[in-house]
């Protein structure tokens, strides 16, 4: 999409989440751990890996809750425990690695005068996908790794290499190096998977060894949880833990649903809540690595954002029932198709979209070139429209949101020449107010305002002048709808009046 990054004016970590190569993700009520580990001198965590298969594998076209013949639940262990491996890296420590330490640490190796063991090694899990030696697991489990090793469930510990990563989904692909006698696991159906059914994680929990849990899917499309820019996770209550990162997620036929990714804890440790990356979502990213390197996404070129009841009643929807578009890229097929801001999205190819992370989803799998028909509210009236997608630009991703809200102070000038060159505004932004100073503890600091922005809107009417601006705002009821630039984005957001 276009960059709706995470947000205009809404970073991380006001949600509460930190970088994914942090061990614990830090939220205001909980921690979001993903379940791998490494040592570089303290415990710490490595990132997320994607990898990708072959694209021949076959999904299962019987139903995915079904138990084996007999109804033992071990002999579906039995038959997939062989196709899961434990991942061992290694890498050279860098310059850096000290600053990265907690202080205690720091303090420790300064102390006693001597540098910090010189290199680390991540421990995670993954999925043997073809007889050849694919392998597939989270980026974060290999991310910087100089060395990779497998340890295959017969205890022999092979070389393997990566493929290709994608951090956007935490997905990554591996090759064991001179492959033999593998036992590959089949992928099964994950959008047949339905609450309730049950399901086995199975990986290598803090490096005990090979490990089998048995839960339930809990839920199905978790898009807002912060790990990565690409989710639409399966919820599971099967035991997940540190070391888990990268295994399988499997049906009670033995197949493939889901790669083991993160969990959601207050302590750092399994409490219920365990997150899987859909099978269904897996494949083709794991396809596109192994055939182009890279995974080619689709991309429409808007900046989009969640319907709140507030949010739809200033912009006149009908509903919630969709993602709103607060900004068309002049060069990507929205505009092209006549996509125009404002605009309530409800369906992509007669898929519903509710929020930012399903539109995103779908049309990053629909895939660069792809045409897919677009549904929408404008005006109160339906329309549908298709369009031609292009290709993801690489430095794009994420959502957009809708920023919070609370007081107002703002010093407002023209949008002069002068002003465009300080702020490195864009020739595109044709009028508007640029704001040159915020006050402090402001509502408009609250809600994200800061120097350099532009206000293009208020209340859905175009300003050019202060005074306008000011009509404009004393006539308002309550708070404000403002559209605002920043830095070739655009994005709505509320300002509360005094």
């Amino acid at each position: 999409m276009f960059p709706n990054g995470r947000g205009l004016f809404q970073e991380r970590a006001q949600q509460g989440i930190t970088n994914t190569e942090d061990y614990h993700v830090k939220s205001s009520r909980y921690k979001i751990a993903l379940a791998s580990f490494a040592l570089t001198g303290a415990l710490t965590v490595s990132a997320l890996t994607l990898r990708g298969t072959d694209a021949t594998i076959p999904f299962s076209a019987k139903p995915a809750y079904a138990y084996a013949a007999n109804g033992s639940v071990a002999d579906v262990v039995e038959k997939v425990m062989p196709s899961v491996v434990n991942i061992f890296t290694t890498r050279k420590a860098k310059a850096s690695d000290r600053s990265k330490m907690h202080p205690f640490f720091r303090e420790y190796f300064r102390n006693r005068r001597q540098a910090p063991p010189k290199g680390g090694s991540a421990l995670g899990s993954g999925v043997i996908i073809s007889a050849d030696g694919i392998v597939l697991t989270n980026n974060h489990v290999v991310k910087e790794a100089d060395k990779i090793w497998v340890r295959l469930h017969d205890k022999r510990k092979v070389e393997a290499k990566i493929i290709g990563t994608d951090p956007k989904s935490d997905l990554a692909v591996l090759r064991i190096k001179n492959a033999k006698e593998l036992r590959p696991l089949a992928f099964g159906d994950s959008a047949r998977m339905r609450l309730g059914d049950a399901v086995l994680a199975i990986g290598n929990p803090f490096g005990v060894g090979q490990t089998v849990t048995m839960g339930i899917v809990s839920a199905k499309g978790r898009a807002n949880v912060g790990i990565v820019d690409y989710e639409d996770f399966i919820q599971t209550d099967a035991a997940i833990n540190p070391g888990n990162s990268g295994g399988a997620l499997v049906n009670l036929r033995g197949e493939l649903v889901g790669i083991n990714t993160a969990i959601l804890s207050r302590s750092g440790g399994y409490q219920g809540i365990g997150f899987a990356i859909p099978s269904n979502m897996a494949k083709p990213i794991m396809t596109s690595l192994i055939n182009n390197g890279k995974v080619v996404r689709g991309w429409l070129g808007v900046v989009i954002q969640e319907t709140t009841e507030e949010l739809a009643k200033a912009l006149k929807l009908p509903h919630t029932r969709g993602v709103v578009i607060s900004d068309v890229d002049d060069t990507g097929p929205a505009k092209k198709g006549g996509i125009k801001r404002g605009d309530l999205v409800t369906e992509v190819n007669g898929q519903p979209v509710h929020s930012p992370g399903k539109l995103r989803n779908a049309i990053a799998s629909a895939g660069a070139h792809a045409s897919v028909s677009v549904s929408l509210i404008r005006k109160g009236k339906s329309k549908t429209i298709t369009l031609k997608l292009a290709e993801l630009p690489a430095d794009l991703g994420g959502s957009g949101s809708t920023p919070t809200d609370t007081k107002m102070g703002l010093k407002l000038d023209k949008l002069t020449p002068s002003a465009r060159k300080q702020y490195d505004i864009s020739r595109r932004v044709r009028g508007g107010l640029v704001i040159t100073k915020v006050s402090h503890h402001s509502a408009a600091a609250q809600v994200g305002l800061r120097s350099g922005d532009v206000i293009l809107e208020l209340n859905r009417v175009t300003i050019n002048t202060v005074r306008r601006f000011n009509q404009l705002y004393s006539q308002a009821r309550g708070r404000v709808l403002l559209l605002v630039y920043r830095k070739g984005i655009t994005n709505y957001l509320f300002l509360p009046k005094d």
